[in-house]
Order: structure tokens, then sequence, then C-alpha cells
């Protein structure tokens, strides 16, 4: 960002220069961070081990960390500073930390990109001047609905005894922009609004969509075919979880998550559920691409895209093997 105060932002500098890292010289070795929020999820250990890739390609030092709360971002900035790191990728646990993370990164002299979800400023606004690398949620949410639908007409199921389960977790933009992406798809398609049905979860994890979606049927015992959408694959197999308590199958429930990290052990069980597949996001794309970006925005000062989107591909359980296998995730 600009100093627009120079002799604020002076003063600023010489009281932080001691903790400010130069840029490496050519002899020097660059070191980043890798900071995730979920460190024991699939998707988060995919995400290393693209980091892990570039770091190796590179010949930087990588240092993985789990920051599951905002002490724990500061504390591990603190440590990335000590150990003579440049700068950081980050998938921060509260989106709203975004501001005091940039200051204590600029104060440390340290470069940031952000990936998966976006930094947001006190009022709630996304922060475009911090580098971001992540899904196109609105889109991959409406592939993720289109292919739902395509399902339940390859099903010949009749639209009347068809409700949709949308396992929502609005307070988060990112997952937000997802179920409103495959709810707008389905409405596209010609899929009655009046037969999609939000089920709030109050945490993102799998207990959390699981408690949601029980509310949803015994609110709406009607419905006899079902399908099933949510932020990621944790959010709708927690949904199929509550589905198969209450008697439904693989015949009258389908579920399509996102992410394609965390529903492998689904999709290969022997018998078929509801979880019918996942939108794959290649989560060690993402680690390597933006570890890369970070090492060479460092070492060559190569200025990074302020904001680069992907997309995902439909997995189910006849190619998920083949594809998982074509990246890196599964040998």
């Amino acid at each position: 960002m600009r100093n627009f105060l120079p002799i604020v932002s002076l003063c600023f500098g010489l009281l932080a220069g001691c903790n400010k890292n130069p840029a490496p010289t050519d002899s020097a070795k660059v070191k980043i961070g890798y900071l995730v929020k979920q460190p024991e999820e699939p998707w988060f250990q995919f995400e290393w081990k693209g980091a892990a890739a570039a770091a190796t390609k590179n010949s930087f030092d990588l240092v993985k960390l789990g920051v599951q709360d905002g002490e724990k971002v500061m504390t591990a900035i603190d440590s990335l500073v000590a150990g003579g790191a440049q700068g950081f990728v980050i998938c921060t646990p509260d989106v709203r930390l975004g501001p005091a993370i940039m200051a204590r990164a600029k104060l440390k002299g340290l470069k940031v990109i952000t990936v998966d979800d976006r930094f947001v400023t006190a009022g709630g606004a996304f922060m475009t001047d911090v580098t971001y690398l992540g899904m196109s949620a609105s889109k991959i949410g409406a592939a993720q609905g289109e292919a739902l639908y395509a399902e339940m007409q390859n099903r010949h199921w009749p639209v009347a005894e068809t409700g949709v389960c949308v396992v929502t977790f609005e307070e988060l933009d990112t997952a937000r922009e997802r179920t409103d992406g495959a709810i707008g798809a389905l409405k596209a398609a010609g899929f009655p609004a009046a037969s999609i049905f939000k089920a709030p979860q109050k945490t993102t994890d799998v207990p959390g969509s699981f408690d949601a979606a029980n509310i949803l049927l015994t609110q709406h015992p009607e419905v006899k075919r079902w399908l099933i959408v949510g932020m990621n694959d944790t959010a709708v197999l927690g949904a199929v979880r509550g589905m198969e308590g209450r008697g439904f199958t693989a015949d009258n429930a389908i579920g399509i998550g996102i992410n394609g990290t965390d529903c492998i052990d689904e999709l290969r069980k022997a018998k078929p559920t509801p979880f019918f597949g996942s939108m794959l996001v290649s989560a060690p794309q993402e680690g390597f691409n933006t570890s890369e970006m970070l090492y060479r925005w460092i070492k060559d000062g190569t200025v990074p895209p302020p904001d680069t989107r992907t997309i995902g591909i439909l997995i189910t359980r006849g190619n998920f093997e083949k594809v998982l296998r074509q990246e890196g995730i599964i040998e």
C-alpha cells in the first residue's frame, strides 16, 4: 500500500527496521511460510504437498504452520520473522483478521499471498490490495448445481417429489457465493425455487452439516428425493449422513461436494452412498502456484496478479481414481 504520510512512515520504518527482512541476495536462500487454518484437513495437507513441490523445484525453504485462531496467526508471523522468512501464504482462520495480519506483516517486512479465503476489511469489503488466489466461488457453485440437475434428469426424477437441501454457512463470503451459485444454476435450469431449502450449519464440519440436514428433514417429510449441495465436501458429507439416518440411499438422494479431496474414502466405498461426486479443485496446484508466485516475488521482484481464480471439474465414482492420480493426490 502507498505511504501517504512520508514523515510518519519514516518514523515508523525506523522503529520497525530491525524487524524487516531485506530481499535475499543471489546467494541467499528464500524462506517462506505456508499457514493454514485447518492443518488436519486433507485439502490443506494437499496444498502443503503442492507447496513442497514448488520448494523442491525452486530450492527455497518452506515452513508449514497450522493457525487455528488469530493468536496463532500472530505467533506464526513472529516465528517466521525470527527464522528469517521473507513472506508467507495464508488461509486465515477468520477473514476479518485481514487488516491485523497485513499490519503485522508490513511491520515485519513480509510479503503476503492469501489463498482460498479472501481477507475482508472491518466493514466487510474484500481487501483487493492483497494478492489472492482461490477458486471462482460462484462459478464452481453454479457447476455444482448444473451437475446435480443433470443427474436428476438422467434418473428421470419427478420434480414435484424432489427437494434441494442447501447446507449453508453464510457468515463466510466464499461459502455463500458457492451455495448462491448452485441455487442460481438450479433455478436457471427450471427447478422450482419453492422446493429449494436452506439448512444453516452452526459449525463448518460434518457434525454441523449433519445437524443442519436433520432439522431440514424434520421440517419437510413430504420430500421423497433429495439433491444436496454445500460449500465443500464436508458440508455435503454431513448432510449425506443425516439423510442415511432417515432411510435415504444412493437411489433417492444425490449429493455433490466441492474440493474433491475430503471425499476419497466415501467414493471408494464398495456400496454407493448418496454422495455422488465432487467438483474437484486442485489443492496441490493451488499450493504450488501460490508458493511459486511468492518465491518469484521475493527473489526476482515479480509482482503476482492481484486476483487469480480457478474452476473445478466433476469427479465421480467412475473417474475419481484416474483424475486424482493425474493430480498427484493419490498414487
